[in-house]
């Protein structure tokens, strides 16, 4: 922000060096470090040439000028630098010499070992990409009983399930008689094989034969966003649902932007986002999602998603691209923050969630809270408030 005139960062704790790289802050007016842990060295160019003292009281291992009224940096003679850096050269080679002798030595064991043992197993690696059964997926759920029952969809229904070891799991059962099921399947399959990402529900391996197909997926404890935002005995403050949008919003940039190919989702909404143990969120389900190729913008289906939520050139003309999930984020952004669903009774075709909103005071009132937030320090979120008011306008 080479545009800055204002910086106040004191009282926030802050530890380690102050960075040269401020001194690029040219139009810097006011800046203050008072009040915190920092260290090492003030630099002196740009803003810096015109601050005084005043500006880093209570930074006891700060060091510079004297027009500061700290201690001088120490500084070591070209002398001393020569010896330690022969040192330092010798220390080098002797450690690599080691080294060496220590790789040849592993090598050598590591391969007798290996003839030694070459018809057995590696028993942690078989572990590791242990497969499970149907019977062990039928027995863990209690024959797919309904009391396990997690959620259900176009394709599939979700069970939750406990193998022999305790290990909490959910089971995604294909409904392989209705048309489409194998293709959502195989989808998902292609899709999430290679994505890792902290705010994606992790898959952790498959069940399938002419019969049956399964997913076995990461069990999450909180159930699904749509739950916490209507029932009547959960509820979630406003910080907790900025926190939610924030990881949807970080799952959603990896899947555009971070994979060696553009994955949209195609059918974002409360249902598919999973909370865990901590509230973290974590997009789900992506039995329609599609995969663009090089070069590509866009793919068309004849695949739609949940009305309320699909972007007008997805519903009407079956154009998927990436613009297609950012307006169910934004859809979805509406939602958690209003609790009023896009299909609710009160909108019609005068009146939409979107209009409703912007000609709300809800919004104002949203914003008000996070800017409180932001002022009594809650450093952790000021950039990430920055990118949920570009978002809401």
């Amino acid at each position: 922000m080479l545009a800055l005139e204002f910086l106040d960062l004191c009282y926030n704790n802050l530890s380690g060096k102050i960075r040269k790289s401020l001194e690029a802050l040219v139009h810097l007016k006011y800046l203050n470090f008072s009040f915190n842990k920092l260290s090492g060295e003030i630099p002196i160019g740009g803003p810096f040439a015109n601050v005084t003292s005043q500006s880093f009281l209570s930074n006891d291992a700060l060091c510079g000028d004297s027009r500061f009224y700290i201690k001088p940096c120490q500084t070591k003679s070209t002398k001393k630098s020569r010896r330690k850096g022969v040192l330092i050269g010798l220390y080098t080679l002797l450690g690599i010499g080691l080294l060496l002798v220590l790789a040849v030595g592993f090598v050598v064991l590591r391969l007798r070992k290996t003839k030694k043992h070459a018809s057995q197993a590696d028993v942690s690696l078989v572990k590791e990409h242990e497969r499970i059964s149907y019977y062990e997926l039928e027995h863990a759920t209690e024959g797919f009983d309904e009391s396990n029952l997690l959620g259900t969809g176009c394709f599939s229904v979700v069970y939750k399930g406990i193998l022999k070891d305790g290990t909490l799991l959910a089971a995604k059962v294909f409904n392989v008689q209705v048309e489409g099921a194998f293709k959502s399947f195989d989808t998902e399959c292609e899709i999430l094989r290679n994505l890792r990402h902290r705010n994606l529900t992790k898959v952790i391996t498959s069940c399938a034969n002419l019969d049956f197909k399964a997913l076995v997926l990461e069990y999450m404890p909180n159930g699904t966003l749509d739950k916490w935002l209507y029932s009547h005995n959960l509820f979630l403050n406003l910080l907790q649902r900025l926190e939610i949008m924030i990881d949807v919003a970080s799952a959603m940039d990896y899947l555009h932007n971070g994979y060696s190919a553009p994955v949209v989702h195609c059918d974002l909404k409360p249902s598919n986002v999973l909370l865990d143990q901590e509230m973290v969120a974590h997009v789900s389900d992506f039995g329609i999602a599609k995969l663009l190729g090089a070069g590509e913008a866009f793919v068309q289906t004849r695949t739609i998603a949940t009305i309320g939520y699909i972007a007008p050139e997805y519903g009407q003309d079956g154009i998927v691209s990436t613009s297609c999930d950012v307006y169910s984020f934004g859809i979805l952004m509406m939602e958690t923050f209003t609790r009023k669903r896009p299909s609710d009774e009160i909108f019609t075709e005068e009146l939409s969630i979107q209009r409703w909103v912007s000609n709300s005071s809800q919004v104002e009132f949203i914003r008000w809270w996070i800017l409180i937030w932001y002022r009594q320090g809650m450093n952790k979120l000021t950039q990430r408030c920055n990118v949920c008011y570009l978002s809401w306008n």
